[in-house]
């Protein structure tokens, strides 16, 4: 694995290869003689851990005045500590050991069923993979949103739009012409949002994705979503009036803001969900709260008799 300017990263430290830095503290320390040898001789007798000086011989220092006198001997310096091999960490991924918990890996998602014991309308406690599809200005990220907040179990909220302007420099913005650049960066986002859901829901949080997926494109749109995430997604399609799309859509700004023909052209595209055999919500007269009631209602129906798709 490279470095992000092209270098490669220092190899990880290993127990009992001193530290990360390539240089050992032992190597600043003398090392203790061994068991049973003579200490060394220095000029004030032995001395613990010091090699005598070139063409010492050892014996009393020479040339010492007659009746003076002799120096006290030095104390014997303390020993250095030994440095032996590092501790051995504890075994990797044990959870309150190293700080790093060892997750499922997300596969593809499977039909949920309702926990024992629970309504049949009740979603509430149920691990969850849910698609909103619907034009721009349906509301679907204020409904995920919501919905996402009040369920009693972890749910997580993925929008596609949100991944899709990670995208910094270079994003391809639809809006100026739906190309080869902006297809790309839509798939990859896709992909990246169905990898993301796979491994929420293998560590028990349900996810609720919303995207404006077309009828009309069905393997890059429904079906591309199913291969990502697995066979257990729900779509539900949001789908109110054109008048309250439209006026949704002027509420908007920024890239996210499109023309009035351009939602008209939208809106009647989304039109072929009917008929689809997906369950379809008109929140054309429902505010976010009471659109989130209906969908857990679907949801519950769905999870009952999986629509076809």
């Amino acid at each position: 694995m490279q470095h992000a300017v092209g270098s490669p990263l220092p190899p990880p430290h290993q127990p009992g290869h001193g530290p990360a830095t390539g240089w050992s503290p032992a190597a600043h320390h003398p090392a203790a003689p061994p068991p049973g040898a003579a200490p060394h001789q220095g000029p004030h007798g032995p001395q613990q851990g010091m090699p005598p000086a070139p063409g010492f011989t050892g014996g009393a220092a020479p040339h010492a005045a007659q009746g003076q006198t002799p120096m006290p001997h030095a104390p014997a310096a303390p020993q250095p500590p030994q440095h032996g091999p590092g501790p051995v960490p504890p075994a990797s991924d044990a959870p309150g050991s190293t700080g790093h918990i060892q997750l499922p890996p997300g596969g593809p998602v499977a039909m949920p069923s309702p926990p024992q014991g629970a309504a049949p309308t009740d979603t509430g406690a149920t691990t969850l993979a849910v698609l909103l599809i619907g034009p721009a200005g349906a509301g679907k990220t204020s409904v995920a949103k919501y919905w996402a907040e009040h369920r009693r179990v972890p749910t997580a909220h993925i929008s596609l739009d949100d991944v899709r302007e990670w995208v910094r420099s270079g994003f391809a913005d639809p809006q100026s012409g739906w190309n080869d650049h902006s297809e790309a960066q839509y798939r990859l986002a896709r992909r990246t949002c169905g990898f993301a859901a796979r491994n929420f829901l293998a560590n028990g949080i349900s996810c609720i994705l919303d995207d404006a997926v077309f009828p009309d494109r069905p393997v890059v749109g429904l079906g591309g979503w199913k291969r990502h995430v697995g066979p257990g997604l729900l779509p539900v399609v949001l789908l109110p009036g054109l008048e309250i799309v439209l006026e949704r859509n002027a509420e908007r700004s920024g890239n996210r803001r499109l023309t009035d023909e351009e939602v008209a052209r939208i809106h009647g595209r989304m039109a072929g969900w009917y008929g689809s055999g997906l369950p379809i919500i008109d929140n054309s007269q429902l505010d976010v709260p009471a659109t989130a009631r209906v969908l857990d209602d679907v949801l519950a129906r769905a999870i009952a008799s999986p629509p076809q798709w």
